[in-house]
């Protein structure tokens, strides 16, 4: 997201779209040929009446929502096995370059562990699928989530049919005869 658009303000209308010069995003005037030289960005002063004072940290909303928590502990758990699987390589790696006896017992977990971060990852989306199935995010027909909604819809509905019921007899129109 650009400045300008968190701020609420766009560029003046005999500027171009905004380009990239000197890693800062800027409008360039529609008649300017040669490029800006590149200056460094500076901060803005503070604004007028907040006392002098900036905020240091701004809260922006998120774009996507956090991820269920079981997930999320997959995910650390397979990014925790990748990382040590990667360094598990190097390793094996410079002692095969050095000639060490280590070498070989390193390739041998090396592979071992290859095949445990792939089960991590896999993991991760196995537990996202079934996130997504049991807590009504997927809307297929045989989902669990629809099955749940039906039965908790069909449940309602005897609850309501009850107390119409109840109401009936103790108002007393459920008599059997008017004699």
């Amino acid at each position: 997201m650009d400045t300008d658009e968190r701020r609420g303000t766009t560029a003046p209308s005999d500027t171009t779209p905004p380009r990239r010069v000197g890693g800062a995003t800027r409008s360039v005037p529609a008649q300017a040929s040669a490029p800006e030289p590149a200056a460094p960005a500076r901060a803005e002063g503070p604004a007028e009446g907040d006392g002098g004072r900036r905020e240091l940290w701004v809260e922006e909303p998120a774009v996507r929502r956090r991820m269920p928590d079981p997930v999320r502990t997959a995910a650390v758990r397979a990014v925790i096995i990748m990382s040590l699987t990667i360094i598990q390589a190097v390793v094996a790696f410079l002692c095969t370059l050095a000639g060490s006896w280590l070498a070989f017992p390193m390739v041998l977990s090396g592979v071992a562990s290859t095949v445990a971060a792939t089960w991590a990852v896999l993991d991760v989306w196995v537990t996202r699928q079934v996130w997504n199935q049991r807590h009504g995010v997927v809307s297929v027909p045989s989902s669990t989530a629809r099955r749940m909604r039906r039965e908790r819809r069909a449940a309602r509905r005897a609850a309501r049919a009850r107390g119409r019921r109840e109401e009936r007899i103790r108002r007393g129109g459920g008599r059997l005869s008017r004699a």
